[in-house]
């Protein structure tokens, strides 16, 4: 019998290294869509030595592409024109995704995910690899492909960017994998003390964590207890946290774990007092849903996106005011009862965003957007 599964080829060159953001995204998105009847799931990757340990990566019955793929001269030309096409490398498939921002030339369906427009709106915030990201959407997007988006706020704002037909640019919203609430006591340990504001996430200047310093500077002196943990591995612009700790009055109180296990960030999330995530952009926000499915209140910034997926489940506060963000932590810190209602609030937020729903979204856009192809 012929298999009638729909062929879906997808770049999951971000399981190859440890997960932020899009590499969780992958992971979950392949764990779910490798469980689907109607979909034959392949994996490739833009990595020359990584082809090599994609199958290690990936769940059952998911095929993987081992034929090299040089990353660096691909990536330069597909900067510049839409060839090499990727069905040289991966063979004839139904729809090519990408969770990252480039999807490669190819004759089938392509769709690519958005997650945010950090190097159009503060180019400042953004790397040399990041920067490239504008120029390539509008590529992909002249070839014809499909743009998914993690939040309405960003699909906005790539209409408002690109040249893209609305009908082409598709929200669906990430998932949460939830914590659940649990001994405070490892995270506790992991800490190094009892009561403590948490930060989790790669340090870049768009999490805008000096602020965060100097906000838990004006809450230190009046709460002996308090720390400040910090936890993720440093990205570029790292030197600015750095300093922002070397200036503090309380640097003392500052804990910065840098990169930490699965296990160990759970139990950091399980152990905090507040989670705090004073973001300047944000096209989804991860990280404080998981701290709300975990029963751990949440401060953040009104950046973004955090507004739409947030809602009032957390206390939300200007982005870039250290005064407003101390105040809103003392609160959360201090009033019993408003910190049980954004507990209560923010578990009920957390359990709208299952994984489950948004690998059923996805399918019906692949088929979606392979049903346009074959008619086009």
């Amino acid at each position: 019998m012929s298999d009638t599964r729909l062929r879906v080829a997808a770049d999951l060159t971000s399981l190859l290294t440890p997960h932020t953001g899009v590499g969780v995204f992958a992971a979950e998105m392949v764990q779910g869509l490798a469980a689907r009847p109607d979909l034959a799931l392949t994996g490739f990757a833009v990595s020359w030595r990584g082809r090599d340990r994609l199958a290690d990566v990936v769940p059952a019955g998911v095929a993987t592409v081992r034929r090299p793929l040089p990353a660096r001269p691909v990536r330069e030309l597909w900067k510049r024109g839409d060839f090499p096409r990727i069905d040289g490398w991966i063979g004839r498939h139904d729809v090519v995704w990408s969770p990252n921002f480039v999807v490669p030339p190819t004759s089938a369906a392509s769709i690519v995910s958005v997650h945010d427009l950090t190097p159009v709106h503060f180019p400042q915030m953004a790397n040399g690899a990041t920067l490239a990201y504008p120029d390539l959407i509008r590529r992909a997007i002249r070839r014809g492909a499909w743009v998914h988006t993690d939040s309405a706020f960003v699909r906005d704002e790539v209409l408002a960017a690109f040249d893209a037909p609305t009908e082409r640019v598709v929200t669906i919203h990430l998932g949460v994998r939830p914590i659940g609430p649990g001994d405070p006591a490892p995270g506790h340990a992991v800490a190094g003390g009892d009561r403590y504001v948490l930060a989790l996430g790669t340090v870049e200047p768009r999490k805008d964590l000096p602020t965060l310093v100097r906000s838990f500077d004006a809450l230190a002196a009046a709460d002996p207890a308090l720390r400040l943990v910090i936890a993720g591995p440093d990205g570029w612009g790292a030197e600015a946290l750095t300093a922002a700790i070397d200036r503090a009055l309380y640097r003392d109180r500052v804990v910065r774990l840098g990169w930490v296990s699965d296990d160990d960030r759970r139990a950091l999330v399980r152990g905090a007092a507040v989670y705090c995530f004073p973001s300047v952009y944000e096209g989804f926000g991860l990280p404080p849903l998981e701290a709300m499915s975990a029963g751990v209140p949440v401060v953040a910034t009104r950046a973004g996106s955090i507004p739409e997926v947030c809602g009032d489940a957390a206390d939300l506060v200007a982005v870039g005011d250290p005064d407003a963000l101390a105040a809103a932590l003392g609160r959360v810190l201090d009033d019993a009862d408003h910190r049980a209602g954004l507990v209560e609030r923010g578990q009920a937020a957390a359990a709208r965003y299952p994984w489950s729903a948004t690998v059923g979204a996805f399918a019906d856009l692949f088929h979606r957007a392979a049903k346009e192809h074959r008619v086009a």
